[in-house]
């Protein structure tokens, strides 16, 4: 095996231990939320170590500053600006992420 390479059975390991962390930390939150930090944190550490990507649905679930699970309505707010089809999501700690509102709705063009 050369370096930087990792078998095929030990990713996929690693990419279902990143969904369990990912699953204690939604059931953590609200009674030990710095628990659910840890797990959040233990969860980027294996997918930098191991150079696993996390998909794109666990990667948008979390705050990158503070390590939080973000759960809209409790520690996160949603505001939709239309102008620039954005989604702004604004953590409890202060940070802000921009998302793109329906990025396959922009591509599609209608002919009539």
């Amino acid at each position: 095996m050369r370096r930087g390479n990792k078998p095929g059975f030990l990713l996929q390991v690693v990419r279902e231990r990143i969904n369990i962390l990912f699953q204690l930390s939604e059931k953590e939150l609200k009674t030990h939320p710095e628990r659910a930090r840890r797990y959040i944190s233990l969860a980027r550490k294996l997918g930098m170590k191991y150079n696993v990507r996390f998909p794109k649905k666990l990667k948008r679930r979390f705050c990158k500053k503070c390590g939080i699970l973000w759960i809209p309505g409790y520690n996160l707010q949603v505001r939709l600006n239309s102008r620039k089809r954005m989604m702004e999501y604004r953590c409890e700690c202060g940070a802000v992420r921009n998302l793109p509102l329906n990025p396959r709705e922009d591509k599609k063009v209608n002919k009539f």
